[in-house]
């Protein structure tokens, strides 16, 4: 039987004593009613602000809502005991399956469920003033924007990493649709050919590359932007049970978890320029599905469902050497991971798990044991930064940028290296691979994409907490701007100006749609607030 590798006691690691540590019961939550849907993702999500959880709510969906615990000390003025009637964001019709926090902005939240829709959440911190004091009434959360997205479950969100606005959701037609949170009447892109249910997604860092785990056993490599059918095939896992991909930082490889066809749980590398197998290697016979988080320190994070333990390793020359293993005698459920921006670095902190075990939430530090005099560089390098690289419309036009990074030490934002090997789509497939055709000519949907977008004023979702308030729209006094047509060039080499054309009407077109958006959320607002007066009144 494979074995991970152990690295020797003479090899330098500046992980090798990294340990968990488990917060006291009042830094985390207790009495959390989990969802008990049988759908595999994490449960519990994480801003650097917030933590979300599917909850078990009846007469439809919802999640809760939560400040962020720390391993280090309690929510300041919030019960950890939570009350048995807490605000919660309800307005799913059926059960809520996967939230997911925007890296760009820690108050807002996408969720998708059982009911086709991907809502959208803006929390404001008000909401948790006076949780369980006397007389309080907890008030729940309200949406700002709700997408149809599919006549059947969505069973993953998931936010761009560069790209402000910019979510996927995957459904249970056994597709995966790109949306612009500034225009949802229909999606920037659809990535089609799986033949079952979708089980995980994840973006590059620079977002131009999507990997996907699916029930049909195969792992699947798309151009997001192009649409269509993926770019990569190749047979993953050989057991059908529930497969996880995660793509390891800017070193162009992707990790799976998943099962063989004998039921042993396996871990396997991928290089990403032909979907190669590097290693596969197999973990133990346990029948939970392991969870997959990188920490861009090399860190590999291995959680299984119904596993009191989590093991961890470090990547190093195509190989995994095995840290440590934090344990516990609490069985998670689910489990995610703070953002490495939001870490406590004066403790040495250098990465956290939340942990969602029964009827609690419990934040779980990973800790060097060093005296922080001063500032550790050696395991802290710089994180992914809450600033966007991109809008929606110049990322669904083409363009690419590196990730933003804020260094760790004084919060200084830049702009990462972009990886040479990181392209916008993967070299040409090997003869035993399938190619699509479209894949040399991008499909109708990437020309569409291409029009100027003139700048969205989506009152809430479009801005970021330091951005300074837009202006309400309004169709009378702000007309579409005239677009000077740009200069497209065909596989010829020769201008159209009648694609051109063609472009500057359509983005007119989406203009007036996004005003006319931006009213119906005002409207959406105004009927909120008016639920809220009613509702005064009566108690009154």
């Amino acid at each position: 039987m494979p074995k991970i590798a152990v690295r020797r006691e003479t090899d330098r690691v500046s992980h090798s004593h990294v340990f968990g540590q488990t917060a006291k019961k009042e830094h985390g939550y207790d009495n959390v009613k989990v969802s008990g849907s049988a759908w595999d993702t994490n449960l519990v999500s994480a801003s650097g602000r917030y933590i979300s959880v599917n909850w078990n709510a009846s007469g439809g969906g919802a999640f809760a809502i939560l400040p962020l615990p720390s391993p280090f000390a309690a929510v300041p003025n919030f019960p950890y005991k939570l009350p048995d009637v807490i605000p919660l964001a309800r307005s799913h019709t059926a059960p809520v399956l996967d939230t997911d926090w925007s890296p760009h902005n820690d108050s807002i939240v996408a969720s998708g469920g059982e009911d086709g829709k991907v809502m959208i959440w803006k929390v404001e911190s008000s909401a948790f003033e006076g949780w369980g004091q006397d007389h309080w009434v907890p008030e729940d959360f309200d949406p700002v924007a709700r997408i149809d997205a599919s006549p059947r479950k969505i069973g993953q969100v998931l936010f761009h990493p560069t790209a402000s606005n910019v979510l996927a959701s995957a459904s249970s037609e056994h597709t995966v649709k790109l949306w612009d949170l500034a225009d949802t009447d229909r999606p920037r892109s659809i990535l089609t050919g799986h033949n079952d249910t979708i089980q995980c997604l994840a973006f590059n860092p620079t977002g131009t590359l999507m990997a996907t785990t699916c029930r049909d056993k195969k792992l699947r490599l798309f151009d997001p932007r192009a649409g269509g059918e993926a770019v990569r095939i190749t047979e993953a896992h050989g057991g059908i049970k529930g497969a996880r991909v995660v793509w390891m930082g800017d070193l162009d490889k992707i990790v799976t978890t998943g099962f063989s066809k004998m039921s042993d749980r396996q871990v396997s590398i991928w290089e990403t320029g032909g979907l190669g197998n590097v290693k596969t290697m197999t973990i133990d016979q346990s029948a939970g599905v392991i969870m997959p988080f990188w920490s861009d320190n090399g860190i590999l994070f291995l959680a299984g469902k119904g596993d009191g333990n989590i093991r961890y390793y470090e990547y190093e020359s195509d190989s995994l050497f095995a840290l440590a293993e934090h344990k516990s005698p609490d069985p998670q459920r689910g489990i995610c991971f703070l953002p490495r921006r939001a870490l406590n670095v004066s403790d040495c902190e250098i990465a956290r798990a939340y942990k969602v075990s029964g009827s609690s939430v419990e934040p779980i530090a990973f800790i060097v044991p060093r005296r922080a005099d001063s500032f550790q560089s050696d395991i802290y390098p710089a994180a992914a930064s809450s600033e966007p690289s991109l809008s929606a419309s110049e990322f669904f036009a083409g363009k690419t940028a590196a990730l933003k990074l804020v260094s760790l030490e004084n919060g200084a934002v830049f702009n990462g290296a972009q990886s040479a090997s990181t392209p916008s789509a993967p070299a040409p497939a090997p003869t035993h691979v399938p190619a699509p055709t479209a894949f040399s000519a991008p499909p109708p949907v990437t020309k569409a994409v291409t029009m100027p977008t003139p700048v969205p004023q989506t009152p809430v979702v479009l801005r970021s907490e330091s951005a300074p308030a837009p202006r309400p729209a309004s169709p009378i006094s702000e007309s579409p701007a005239i677009l000077t047509p740009p200069t497209q060039v065909n596989d010829e080499g020769q201008t159209t100006v009648l694609e051109a054309e063609v472009d500057r009407l359509n983005g007119e077109l989406r203009a007036a749609r996004e005003k006319i958006r931006n009213m119906e959320l005002q409207v959406e607002g105004l009927k909120a607030n008016a639920r809220k007066a009613a509702q005064a009144l009566m108690e009154a």
